[in-house]
């Protein structure tokens, strides 16, 4: 072992180490191990120590720097918001794990992968048959206060521990409401615990944002303009996801919503959100959870807290049914069975009051079950300290989410000073934040062009698989997906500012005659409608994407801030009319000024609707006003991605390249999450006034409309023109123009412009669409896909506009996936790639006589290289005792390997074995998915009658606590004797000669380190460690031991 250590150096000492984070950077993938150098101690937990990380040194494993994209993770890994745990007692048990509360202890030892912050740090020492559990420490975000409070000659301690959940992570405007498998953002869960010699008393509350889609869009400073983003009917499904979800891992439920109720003023957004979520829960089949309203600001307005007794009154049934965790040594008392979910907007300041309010009502339980309540003094000392913590708790919270301490109503100087930096922080650098938060728990690959498709295609738990992984099973979609035939219609009208939905003079003119039956009401008939039967005709839309331009006059004051009375009246409008045969519901709607786009859906079409989002461009005045612009949602149905763009273009007969460069900066700047551009989408719909005139005498023009004669008049067609050119809608597609042009007419008229202008007649309101090749396969050939048929294209004659409003009908292929078989597929994929290390074993089965003998000299690895290469390309051999160990480049190339020669090569003679290092790769990648896999255990399931004792106290099903696994063995080789010194093989550059362990042989008994004094609590400590400094680490082994090196 001396020998081999003189083979490196020591970079630096460290507390212990967090795993490995993976960057990607182009095709190749940049790793950095992380330690942690820096850290204190919050407390003792029976034989544990609880640290909050404060410093972490990112190690990199390769050559090249990116100091800019790991400057964001350090930052937020070293915000003192992260800790860890770590063992000192007996050998055979392991650290505390903080992911886990009292009551889950006596249930499982498996860490809660909903707290597990580190967890991708881990999964790529899985993938290559690391074992992680005895040396990587678990990190967990939130907040742990730990105090010691003496009782008579006892010494009790008192925690609160809050963890924050990473499943919907993100800071204060970026991460709001819920995601579409129901996780909620700042989703915490707060346990206050009391620990006495073998006894524990517990107390769990959580707290998580409104669960519906909603955010807070734009510059938010004083107060905050809520903006619901999806429709009722569209926000069931997540909904009922979230309240399952909490009803099976925490038990029963009742809901304090401390949102304001005043429909006027600043806080007009809460109450609007306030009523959507109550009508929600009114409305679900949860709705026998108690929802109890609490205006928190209007009840407590000015600090005054005494008001608080009014919410316990409401909620004292539910605290008393629910209960606490209390247990001694193996027998338990009682278990908590509900938590109560307590929500604001934010679900800081006022939600951690009446947290604080409800922990110290149910503290005095706590006490009296342990029997420490008999005088006032312990009493007063234990409420002492828990509000404190508790005031502490909420600080910390808030830092994680908002940036800034909590905002508690006791100094208004401090709360003022609070208030602004939030403002700041959360408008101007919460975005790096976020991405930070991000590529710590999703990875930095994802933001790539085949983990788009991918998230497309494959579960949330497999996207962190290796490129080559998820570029296989994107080829082989087609193996585990169904044709699912889908018609998607796309209209567009310029109302000219108002909402007329029809005409007092036309009557007989609906706007049902444009969205449901123009193919009828203009005369026509379907676009070739050969073959096609009235069945077919009849048909219902599956998807609808209306777009409008002018819903809005353009005046200052609208371009300023703009109107959204129109906009709502629109969309129950349209609601009211698209159903008129069958149910149709608002998804969302996206408005930037006088434009706006809205998505109806069938109604069974909604929970296989995700990844829904919105964003607009402006293009008035150079870009900084929304007169002129776009507005665009995209969402994802089913296996297949869909993108509408709804757009507004530079007016004028010659203003040509105005309008191209509207379309080509919209282009470029429509993002969205995941860096998601437009043409990210399979397929692409624009519609809206794209104001391309026709080259042509007004005229002219006219005298070819009264004869029908549109192909005439359509060769001058500007748009046509550009497209042809390249100039705009570059491959896209546009059905057959055989109606009237779209453009001037006078109000309430069949007559074309008959103002001073005499606006020539143009078709200025357009649909295009195309759709994207899919990746290309291994052999670089992309599959032939229909871009879609075109059932019909058309206009009707709504005449409350000086534009007629277009539509079209459209006949898609989308895909459907079959769960069972795409899980087959991922684990064929995984078999066919081979090993992820890429590592054979050589073993040489006719050892020669002559001891003085290297088998493995250079010429023998030269040949046995030489002999390999046909199989793929070698980057490392490694020497293991008798072995000689083969890395390949690829996975592939092992199977090969294996394949071809049946496991056995000779070369010079000698009969070579090979074999796989990993032979289990496929087991470990399924170890892997477990690892970014939920697996929280319910805090309390109701027992059967069979499952209570004599004493009426329900049975607790203890798992056996077994030790952390053991390092793998190494590899087995035919036993040889003992070599003399004479037969190792002199060391080379970049081979290592490893002796092989006798079994016999014991392990050196270490000496336990030197554990520091633990800091007490008041004592602010930063404690770094410096390479020029010998220190003794925190973790139990010696700092040799813990210490990263290099050759």
């Amino acid at each position: 072992m001396e020998a081999v250590k003189k083979l490196y150096k020591k970079i630096l000492d460290a507390y212990g180490c967090l795993g490995v984070l993976q960057l990607n950077a182009g095709e190749a993938t940049v790793l950095y191990l992380i330690m942690i150098t820096g850290c204190f101690s919050i407390g003792r937990i029976g034989d544990s120590e609880v640290f909050r990380i404060t410093q972490t040194q990112f190690i990199p494993l390769h050559h090249s720097q990116n100091e800019d994209r790991i400057a964001e993770v350090r930052k937020l890994l070293n915000s003192g918001t992260f800790y860890f745990s770590w063992y000192s007692g007996a050998t055979g048990h392991g650290p505390l794990d903080l992911t886990l509360c009292a009551q889950r202890r006596n249930k499982t030892l498996v860490t809660d992968h909903r707290f597990l912050w580190n967890r991708m740090l881990h999964v790529h020492l899985v993938r290559f048959g690391v074992d992680c559990s005895s040396w990587l420490v678990h990190a967990m975000c939130g907040s742990v206060e730990v105090r010691t409070v003496y009782v008579g000659h006892r010494k009790a301690l008192a925690a609160l521990i809050s963890r924050l959940s990473c499943e919907r992570a993100g800071t204060r405007f970026n991460v709001r409401g819920t995601n579409d498998e129901g996780h909620v953002a700042n989703f915490v869960e707060t346990e206050q615990v009391i620990f006495l010699d073998n006894e524990v008393t517990s107390f769990m509350q959580t707290r998580g944002s409104v669960p519906l889609f909603w955010e807070q869009p734009g510059v938010q400073v004083g107060s905050h303009k809520v903006r619901i983003s999806r429709g009722y009917e569209a926000s069931k499904p997540a909904f009922n996801r979230h309240m399952c979800t909490i009803r099976e891992r925490y038990g029963q439920q009742v809901i304090v919503n401390l949102l304001g109720t005043s429909l006027i003023g600043s806080k007009e957004g809460e109450a609007m959100l306030s009523q959507e979520f109550q009508k929600h829960h009114k409305e679900s089949q949860h709705a026998d959870i108690p929802h109890i309203v609490f205006d928190y600001h209007q009840e407590c307005r000015g600090g005054n807290q005494t008001n608080l007794q009014k919410l316990k009154g409401k909620a004292e049934k539910y605290l008393q049914e629910f209960a606490y965790y209390h247990s001694n040594g193996t027998t338990t008392y009682s278990l908590q069975t509900g938590t109560i979910r307590t929500n604001c907007l934010d679900c800081l300041d006022r939600t951690n009051c009446v947290q604080t309010f409800f922990g110290l009502e149910i503290l005095t339980r706590q006490l009296q079950s342990m029997q420490l309540a008999d005088k006032k003094q312990t009493i007063s000392r234990f409420e002492e300290v828990f509000r404190q913590m508790w005031i502490n708790n909420g600080n910390e919270v808030s830092k994680i989410y908002a940036g800034t301490g909590a905002i508690q109503g006791g100094s208004k100087l401090m709360d003022g000073a609070r208030s602004a930096a939030r403002t700041i922080q959360n408008n101007l650098l919460d975005s790096s934040k976020q991405e930070a938060i991000d590529i710590l728990l999703v990875g930095s690959t994802l933001s790539t062009e085949l983990a788009d498709r991918a998230r497309t295609l494959l579960p949330y738990n497999t996207l962190h698989a290796p490129s080559h992984i998820l570029r296989e099973m994107c080829n082989r979609y087609i193996e585990y997906t169904e044709v699912l035939p889908i018609r998607v219609a796309v209209g567009s009208y310029n109302v000219n500012g108002g909402k007329h939905f029809r005409s007092v003079v036309f009557k007989d003119i609906k706007l049902s005659d444009w969205l449901l039956d123009p193919h009828i009401r203009s005369g026509g008939n379907l676009v070739d409608t050969t073959g096609h039967t009235e069945e077919y005709k009849s048909i219902p839309v599956d998807i609808y994407a209306i777009g409008f331009e002018e819903i809005v006059d353009l005046n200052a004051s609208n371009i300023v801030s703009s109107s959204t009375e129109n906009t709502k009246a629109w969309a129950v409008e349209l609601q009211k009319v698209l159903s008129r045969d069958r149910p149709y519901v608002l998804l969302t709607y996206q408005q930037l000024v006088g434009v706006c786009l809205y998505i109806y859906v069938r109604p069974e079409h909604v929970p296989f609707m995700k990844d829904v989002a919105v964003d607009s461009v402006k293009t008035g005045l150079g870009g900084h006003t929304g007169n002129k612009g776009a507005a665009a949602i995209r969402l994802v149905f089913n296996a297949t991605s869909f993108c509408f763009v709804c757009a507004h273009f530079a007016a004028g007969q010659s203003q040509v390249n105005e309008r191209n460069a509207d379309y080509n900066e919209i282009t470029r700047k429509i993002t969205f999450p995941m860096n998601r551009s437009l043409n990210s989408h399979e397929y692409l719909f624009w519609c809206g006034d794209f104001n391309y005139r026709v080259d042509m005498d007004k005229d002219e023009i006219k005298e070819l409309i009264k004869v029908a004669d549109y192909q005439a008049i359509f060769k001058y067609d500007q748009l046509k023109k550009q497209q042809e050119e390249g100039n705009a809608f570059k491959n896209f597609i546009e059905g057959e123009i055989n109606f009237p042009p779209t453009y001037k007419y006078d109000l309430f008229s069949d007559d074309y412009d008959t103002s001073e202008k005499c606006r020539a007649p143009a078709w200025t309101d357009r649909v295009l669409w195309k759709r994207k090749s899919h990746l290309p396969d291994i052999r670089g050939c992309c599959q032939e896909s229909s871009p879609g048929k075109l059932v019909y294209y058309g206009r009707a004659e709504l005449k409350q506009s000086d534009h007629r409003p277009v539509i079209a009908f459209i006949d898609l292929e989308a895909r459907r996936v079959t769960e069972n078989r795409r899980q087959q597929v991922f684990y064929e994929v995984i078999a066919d790639m081979g090993p992820p290390d890429g590592t054979i074993i050589v073993c040489c089965e006719n050892l020669p006589q002559n001891e003085e003998m290297v088998i493995f000299d250079d010429s023998m690895v030269m040949c046995l290289l030489e002999d390999l290469a046909e199989f793929g390309e070698t980057i490392l051999v490694r020497f293991v005792a008798e072995t000689m160990w083969i890395t390949f480049r690829d996975g592939q190339a092992v199977l090969e390997a294996i394949k071809k020669t049946n496991g056995h090569i000779q070369v010079q003679g000698y009969d070579l074995t090979i074999s796989l290092k990993t032979p289990n790769w496929v087991d470990l990648a399924k170890e892997e998915i477990g690892l970014c896999t939920s697996n929280t255990v319910p805090l309390y399931s109701p027992p059967n009658q069979n499952d209570y004792n004599c004493l009426g106290i329900p049975e607790i099903e203890k798992l056996p606590r077994t030790a952390p696994p053991s390092r793998p063995p190494p590899p087995v080789v035919k036993p040889v004797s003992p070599p003399p010194p004479s037969r190792k093989a002199p060391p080379r550059a970049g081979v290592i000669s490893m002796p092989l362990k006798s079994a016999a042989s014991t392990p050196p008994i270490m000496p336990p380190p030197e554990l520091p004094q633990r800091m007490l609590q008041e004592e602010v400590v930063y404690e770094e460690i410096n390479d020029g400094i010998l220190s003794v680490p925190e973790p139990q082994c010696p700092p040799s031991s813990a210490t990263a090196a290099e050759t």
